[in-house]
């Protein structure tokens, strides 16, 4: 969870992919989250089963998961040619050839042979299953299936490349990786069964500055004669050679240079170094062209997310959806030293990371940063060390409490100081009443007959502004009350608009006293996505927290529960969600209002 916008992204611009399940563990909690998000992608996949030789691997068992768990019709192509210590390789049931690796070669060689004979019952039964199953979704196999016709593993394979496309079926293969066993074929069903650039949809997208109407009205053609576009989805700054834009390219072409139109932003850019990134080594390029992933060095504006396009064909691209941070903690300096440098880097890692959020806190002056979980922001300060040298502490960050009255009060007050010379004089008679939650401060001006020159009405409304800054409680800004100044008297000579103001904050300060003043804190608004398993736990310890149950819905295989809970009981929820869930759940929140506090937990807040 703490990383998911890494895989939102990646999602984003790929058009199929390979889900790995460990042949011992089958659908672990992380596969499911990952899958629901590929299934918003609408991303083809194909799964393998990985670790077949490893000790109480089941192939069988993990192709049952994927189908229970995942809710994911799998077709299993290839059946294990023996497991854990024996396992020497997979037969192929479309082609019904079997392939044995050489573990000399470390797996690099494998010989074609005929199935073995303790395997060919086994391998006719998967290959009449992936028969039954194709011919569900595909009319071809249906009709040579019910005329018992020969049909042939080319026409099997384009059945089941046309139903993978669709996401209707999912083609399961087996291996080792770490003895590079099965890789090979692995790499051999990637072109036979997940899409190219052609075989994807035209991408929607749409004019600059577009009107409900206008959305997602225009497309690119994976072409290179069609207008350069392409979607930036991910920055990273290198120590080297300075900020590297990675981007995926949809249509045309750009080559190293070329001044484009960054369409999300309206600005201009220029492409600089062109690269094509193979793993941890980089190859300079002189274009990039429709349907490849490419980087740049120097871009200015662009973000994740951000679409460049053709500055004569402008386009704009849905951008990459960044989760609402769910997790904040207060971080500072060690030194004064680190103190600028810390700005500069959060500000770098923030532009890398669309799911770290970072402000200064008014109230108390903090930096806070808010990210996805707390490994999220643990790796958030090892980078801040690591990478720019600075040494940093983070705490916890404080909750955000506020003070309000409970009944309507009438106060008066008169400010009268001599000190030789022209004194000071102001008299203000003050109605103090509670407001709805959320509605906020109103100030009234009801003064008469000018018992109070008008000049002096908006030095009271400043010194009442200014005592609500600090409540009488424990020094919280005091929210949703209305006040009402409705008499009052001056001097001629003494009063002035200081002492209008002195006077408003003193008396208010008083009436609040009288008005029976509680504290208020935020409450979240929040959702648990978790299986139907663990809701029990979840609820409960939702209740331990103060929280308070509105409802649940069944979603993809799962509950949602929502629920409002006060923020001071949040922190170190994301750890307690994946404990009482081993794993499985997630959860957003957002704030949603603020409420009185229990007396009990006041008087703790009020001690501190």
């Amino acid at each position: 969870m703490d990383f998911t916008i890494e895989v939102e992204r990646s999602l984003r611009v790929l058009d199929g992919a390979i889900a790995v399940f460990d042949a011992v563990a089958g659908v672990e909690p992380q596969s499911e989250t990952v899958w629901r998000q590929a299934n918003k992608f609408s991303v083809p996949r194909i799964c393998f089963v990985n670790k077949m030789d490893r000790i109480g691997a089941d192939f069988d068992k993990c192709v049952a998961a994927i189908e229970s768990k995942l809710r994911a019709k799998a077709v299993p192509v290839q059946v294990p040619w023996g497991v854990e210590n024996t396992f020497v390789g997979m037969v192929d049931v479309l082609e019904m050839k079997a392939y044995r690796f050489n573990d000399e070669s470390k797996g690099a060689t494998f010989d074609v042979l005929p199935v073995p004979e303790e395997l060919l019952e086994a391998a006719r039964a998967a290959r009449e299953r992936v028969v039954e199953i194709l011919s569900e979704v595909d009319d071809e196999i249906l009709s040579k299936y019910v005329h018992h016709e020969e049909i042939r593993a080319q026409e099997l394979r384009t059945a089941l490349r046309r139903a993978s496309l669709k996401m209707e079926l999912f083609p399961v293969l087996c291996g080792s990786a770490f003895k590079n066993k099965g890789v090979q074929l692995l790499l051999d069903a990637v072109l036979d069964y997940l899409p190219s650039p052609l075989d994807v949809p035209p991408v929607k997208g749409s004019p600059p500055n577009y009107s409900k109407e206008e959305e997602n009205t225009l497309s690119r053609c994976p072409s290179e004669a069609e207008p350069f576009s392409a979607l930036a989805f991910k920055i990273i700054s290198d120590p080297y050679v300075g900020v590297l834009t990675f981007f995926r390219v949809y249509s045309g072409k750009v080559t190293a240079g070329q001044s484009v139109l960054n369409a999300t932003r309206g600005c201009r850019e220029r492409m600089g170094r062109l690269l094509k990134i193979h793993a941890d080594k980089r190859e300079d390029v002189k274009e990039i062209t429709a349907g490849h992933i490419g980087a740049t060095v120097g871009l200015k504006e662009t973000v994740t997310g951000d679409t460049l396009c053709d500055p004569e064909a402008p386009i704009v691209f849905e951008s990459i959806y960044a989760p609402e941070p769910v997790i904040s903690v207060a971080i500072e300096p060690k030194t004064k030293a680190d103190e600028q440098k810390m700005g500069m880097a959060l500000a770098k890692l923030a532009k890398e990371d669309p799911s770290l959020k970072l402000h200064v806190d008014q109230e108390s002056g903090q930096t806070i940063i808010a990210g996805m979980g707390e490994l999220h922001l643990d790796i958030v300060k090892q980078r801040l060390f690591r990478e720019f040298g600075v040494n940093s502490t983070v705490g916890k960050p404080q909750v955000a409490y506020r003070e309000t009255i409970t009944q309507p009060v009438e106060h008066q007050l008169r400010y009268a100081k001599q000190t030789g010379g022209r004194g000071q004089y102001a008299e203000v008679y003050l109605r103090v009443e509670p407001q709805e939650r959320g509605k906020g401060f109103e100030f009234v001006d009801e003064i008469k007959g000018g018992v109070i020159p008008k000049e002096y009405i908006p030095a009271v409304k400043n010194g009442v502004t200014e005592a609500l800054g600090a409540g009488v409680l424990a020094g919280f800004p005091v929210i949703d009350i209305k006040v009402t100044l409705y008499y009052g008297s001056f001097h001629e000579v003494d009063s002035s608009e200081m002492a209008f103001r002195v006077c408003a904050s003193m008396c208010l300060k008083e009436a609040c006293r009288k008005a029976k003043m509680i504290i208020l804190e935020p409450v979240m608004l929040l959702e648990v996505v978790c299986p139907d398993d663990f809701v029990s736990s979840v609820i409960g310890d939702l209740n331990r927290r103060r929280g308070k149950i509105l409802g649940m819905a069944p979603r993809a295989g799962a509950q949602v529960i929502q629920a409002q809970v006060p923020l001071a009981e949040m922190f170190g929820y994301a750890t307690d969600l994946r404990s009482v869930s081993q794993g499985r759940a997630i959860f957003t929140m957002e704030y949603h209002h603020y409420e009185a506090v229990p007396a009990h937990v006041a008087e703790g807040i009020l001690a501190r």
